[in-house]
Parts: structure tokens; sequence; C-alpha cells
């Protein structure tokens, strides 16, 4: 089959929220042959199943659904001339910016001036952990199951235990609850809260929902359907304390226990990317360390509020039209209490912004950032926690005036549970 072979200034590939926000961008700045390939039926990635509010604070300051707020950048795109292209699968990308692509209407082959990568994450499944026991129905991940409640109208259980705090999970709490079911209990095997304070407010102290820290699932009992699991208190390190095993009754387990940047076609690319975050290594601008391409969203690394997701593809929809010098003047590295950092490379740092996550809950925090052995810039934070990136702005940063490593470190107070 000969595909039908296009010029494009610039290929977004992805139409969640950042593939949006990326796409509209770059007409703004003036693109005129934009395309956004998305390989569901409809835009919005993960959007059109989060009914719940709390979308929009951070960048317009009201408080909007999940479907609300895709809604506002679907209307926006179609008042310019991106080309959408929906239920459309890229196939290949190359590193010379040529996307393979198949949809309905055949193969298609576009060339790019700028390629933007913005295929989110996907989440980790009960193989990547290997919780023993046999293959019983009943085991769903978080988002699956959002996804089955919001979207397709089916309950994927009645008595249900939750694994990990993350913030699909919390917020499944309170869903599942509302609909009827008896969620049991929520068991996170760290010692502090893995998604939002708020969400833990709303979806499990609200509702009354048992909340286990230090604790995880061990085992899986049924072999048709989930009958029980196996719940055991870890220590330190994770593992399970012997003697500490108990039985809970359910007939669903759900998993909440964290996502992965969804970077396939990334490595098709020969696209260099983190082991810290599983995302390509980008700038202040979100470009990455291959000429032409640009990374935003969860597929960078993932962010806890869809508004900073917003916040960093508008950049990178503006730098694939006005791409900068490739020239990196510094190279930024995780110090003492920092998980990740993002952007990992800064040309100047004029603007833009940096956004830390935490390895551990902290109080009276201080955030150093620190070339060879002398501190240049530092800022207290009364709290942090590794649910929550810490943003700065770039333009705040007294940047040295020679090229080198910088180390980003965190210091507090560690604190555990709820605070």
């Amino acid at each position: 089959m000969v595909p039908h072979s296009i010029k494009g200034d610039v290929v977004v590939i992805g139409g969640g929220p950042a593939g949006m926000a990326a796409a509209l961008s770059s007409w703004e700045a003036g693109a005129r042959s934009v395309f956004l390939l998305e390989r569901n039926e409809y835009l919005g990635g993960i959007l059109p199943q989060c009914i719940h509010p709390g979308f929009g604070l951070q960048i317009w300051g009201e408080e909007l659904t999940g479907p609300e707020y895709a809604e506002t950048f679907i209307e926006k795109l179609n008042r310019t001339g991106v080309e959408v292209m929906t239920d459309t699968t890229v196939l290949e990308l190359s590193p010379e910016r040529v996307v393979k692509a198949v949809n309905s209407e055949g193969v298609w082959e576009l060339k790019a001036d700028s390629i933007i990568l913005s295929m989110g994450c996907r989440e980790r499944t009960r193989g990547m952990l290997r919780i023993p026991g046999h293959r019983p129905a009943g085991i769903f991940t978080a988002g699956l199951a959002q996804y089955l409640v919001n979207i397709a109208g089916y309950l994927p259980g009645e008595e249900i235990v939750i694994l990990g705090s993350g913030d699909i999970g919390l917020i499944m709490a309170r869903r599942l609850t509302l609909e009827g079911a008896r969620v049991k209990m929520v068991v996170e095997i760290k010692n502090s809260l893995s998604g939002l304070v708020r969400n833990y407010v709303q979806c499990i102290q609200d509702f009354n929902i048992p909340l286990l820290f230090s604790h995880t699932v061990t085992e899986v009992r049924g072999k048709e359907r989930v009958e029980a699991v196996m719940i055991s208190e870890v220590d330190e390190g994770g593992n399970p304390l012997s003697g500490s095993e108990r039985e809970v009754e359910c007939d669903t387990l759900l998993l909440s226990v964290g996502l992965i940047p969804e970077n396939e076609l990334s490595r098709q690319a020969k696209i260099p990317l983190s082991p810290l975050t599983g995302g390509p290594w980008v700038d202040e601008d979100f470009s990455t360390d291959l000429e032409g391409f640009f990374a935003c969203g969860n597929v960078v690394s993932v962010f806890d509020l869809v508004d900073y997701v917003t916040l960093v593809a508008e950049r990178a929809g503006r730098a694939a039209v006005f791409p900068s010098s490739p020239q990196k003047k510094y190279i930024l590295q995780t110090g003492e209490g920092v998980h990740t950092v993002i952007p990992q490379r800064i040309r100047e740092g004029k603007d833009g912004f940096l956004f830390i996550r935490p390895q551990k809950s902290m109080r009276s925090v201080t955030v150093f950032l620190r070339w060879e052995e002398k501190i240049f810039y530092e800022k207290k934070i009364s709290i942090c926690r590794p649910s929550e990136m810490i943003k700065l702005n770039l333009s705040e940063i007294p940047w040295p005036q020679v090229k080198g490593e910088i180390k980003v470190e965190i210091e507090g107070t560690e604190i555990r549970g709820i605070s």
C-alpha cells in the first residue's frame, strides 16, 4: 500500500491535554501546517473519564471537571486550522522526523520540521508488582476501573481493596463508594501519601475509608474470581514483616501503584531517555537531546496537575515553531532529598519553570541549587511531599556565569502519614 505523504511544520503525537495545548500553541505561534495525531476516537486523553472537579485552578483560577477542561481546548482547536486525526495509530517514528501512521483511510507518512511527543503514560500492572496468587477475575488498574465506571457504565466489583494511595486510586475510592460498592481499605506501601492531600481529604477522610500506611498486598486468593487478599506490614525497605499477615475478604483488587511514561516511539527514534524519569532529557523549552524533537506532559515525567502539563506543553508548542540553539549551558543533577527534576538541561534560564519532586515528605524545607561546592540559590518552603511537585521560576534563579553541572538538593525534617 502506497502511503499518503504529507509535509508539515509540526506533528504532535498524542491528543491528550499536553498534545492539545502543544498543537494550539504551535498554531498561535504562527505554524500553519500542524497535525495532531490521536489513537483514540476522541481527543482529551484521560480527561473524559475524569468527571471529578479540580482541573484548571492553577492556570485559570476556576475549577473544572476533566471533560470540561478537555472541551475548552477542543473548542479552541476547532477555531484553528490544526489538522486533527483521531483513531490514528502511529506505527513508526524515525530520527529524521518521519512519522508513519495508520487509520481507516490508509497509511500516512508525515515529514515534519518539528515533532512534539505527548503520548502520556500508562499504569503499572500486577505483573510488574509480582503479587503471588492465581490470575482470577477482579483485578484492575485504577484507571481501567475509572473508565469502566465513568465511560462504559460498569461496576467492577462490590467489596473492594485498593493497593496504592495514588490520585486515581483515592478518587476511585470515593467514586465506587458513591456507586454503592464498599471500599474496605486503601493500602499504601510507603509511610506517606502518594496522592494529593486534597484527594485524601475529599475522597478518603470524608467517606471514612480506612487507609493503612506501610502495608502492602502479598497474595491474591481465589481462582475464578478474587475471594480475598493477604496484606502485610512492611519495613523501611518495603519488605513484608513475617507474622503481620492478615486476610481481607473482597471480590475486587484495584491497583494504583504508579504511572510509566509511554516512550516506545521515543526509543524507536533513538531519543536519549533519563533513567530517573523514564522520559526524554529536556531543556526549559522541552526540546529533547535529538534536534527537532520536543516532548511535553507525562511522556517526559509524570506531573501531578494537568495545569502543569498545559504550561509545559504551551512552551513546547511555541519552541517547536522557533527552535532555539541546541547548546545547553547547565546540566541539572538530583542531589540529597530530590527524586526527579524537570528540565534536566538549561540553555539560559531566562524564563520557564523548574519542577522538583521530593523523595519524601518533609517540613521546614529548604531547596538548594549548588554549583561545585557553592550554594548560589536557596528557597524556603513550609512543607513538601513526593505527591506534589515544587515549581520554581527559572528567571528568579541567579545562574552562574560559567557552564557546568548544577546539583538540586532538598533539606528538611521528615514527616510520616498525613500532614
